[in-house]
């Protein structure tokens, strides 16, 4: 399919999607915006008042449309199948947000059972019916995978050990049947914020597990000089690669690994960074995103400042940029986008603080 065609899909599938109602509901400027756009993304955001909320925008960085949420939210699930997006509180909240970008049903407020609160991370099965969440439950000290039935309001019917500490990010294989999990090692309770507990005696790893039933395929635990290397974000590559990507809690001025991969039934690889990369991105990637199509990964690091692109394929970089506080990161139909809390998206700049994590909401 030639990318004019992806394009036109995409911007069709989500106005064919959202109807006259949600159409009719927008500014002009936003209108305008929505039937221009290559794609459209949602982010959370933290706006000059104060106010949380989460934007759907273009590829271009204009702002389509917004819905408020109660506090700062941090990463983002989409469904295709359903048109339903999800915004989750940053660690420790308690709280996600069920809305449709497309105005048809009314947001829903999900709250964690008590014992537990929310990584900022989950991900829809791909037939959008169950919602996987990274959650900790912070008196047991073990990370856990809340299920949640998307056909009956987001009913909490159950859970899956994540067979590991600081449960971070997710998702889920393209064919249902595994869910990935970076478990970033790293101890928390909410009665001491966001405070890591445990620096000196971490323990990150990566997990497989079984989607139908929560059994262990198989964890990757970090060896022992890696054992600061908290591993924190995912995302699915080509071929069955799952990429990973790390921050670092050791000494600054160390140069470790910060990005690799692995398949099931294969150990991790570790991409091979030229030392100023390493140095750029200070240590710190915040967010990973592949683009499976163009075979390009991105990478971005708030506290180096930081935009990287890397080939997947090989692993060698493509591009190094500098971005003030680079935040999220998505595939787009022009390789990888970034933004920042300074209010860049995608070269625009918008009146609000972007936080880390950006997700596509068009098929």
């Amino acid at each position: 399919m030639d990318k004019d065609r992806r394009l036109l899909i995409d911007r069709r599938s989500f106005i064919k999607a959202a109807g006259v109602p949600f159409l009719a509901s927008l500014a002009p400027r936003s209108l305008f915006a929505l039937e221009r756009t290559d794609a459209v993304f949602a982010s959370a955001f933290r706006g000059r008042d104060g106010a949380y909320g989460v934007a759907t925008l273009s590829e271009a960085g204009e702002i389509i449309d917004r819905v408020a949420l109660p506090a700062r939210a941090h990463g983002m699930a989409f469904s295709p199948e359903t048109g339903m997006t999800v915004a989750f509180a940053r660690r420790p909240g308690t709280f996600f947000v069920a809305f449709d970008p497309r105005g048809r049903r009314a947001p829903v407020v999900i709250n964690t059972p008590e014992g537990r609160h929310f990584y900022g991370h989950g991900q829809f099965s791909p037939d959008g019916t169950i919602l996987y969440a990274s959650e900790n439950d912070f008196d047991g000290n073990r990370g856990v995978i809340g299920l949640y039935d998307a056909r009956d309001g987001f009913r909490r019917f159950g859970e899956y050990d994540a067979h590991g500490i600081g449960t971070h990010d997710m998702t889920v294989s393209a064919d249902g049947s595994m869910i990935v999990i970076a478990n970033g090692g790293i101890e928390t309770h909410p009665d001491f914020g966001r405070t890591k507990l445990n620096i000196d005696r971490m323990e990150p790893s990566l997990v497989l597990l079984e989607a139908a039933t929560g059994n262990l395929i198989q964890k990757h635990t970090l060896p022992e000089q890696l054992k600061q290397l908290s591993t924190r974000h995912v995302d699915l590559g080509n071929d069955g690669r799952i990429w990973f990507a790390c921050q670092y809690e050791g000494p600054r001025n160390d140069l470790p690994p910060l990005a690799g991969y692995f398949s099931k039934g294969e150990d991790l690889r570790f991409v091979d960074l030229p030392d100023e990369t390493t140095g750029r991105l200070a240590n710190y990637v915040g967010a990973i995103a592949v683009n499976r199509e163009a075979g390009v990964v991105g990478l971005t690091s708030p506290s180096g400042n930081a935009f990287v692109t890397l080939d997947e394929k090989r692993g060698t970089v493509l591009t190094q940029t500098t971005l003030r506080e680079a935040a999220g990161v998505a595939a787009s139909n022009s390789g990888v986008i970034a933004s920042s809390y300074d209010g860049d998206f995608a070269g625009r700049m918008s009146a609000v603080s972007w936080d880390q994590h950006i997700a596509r909401i068009s098929r």
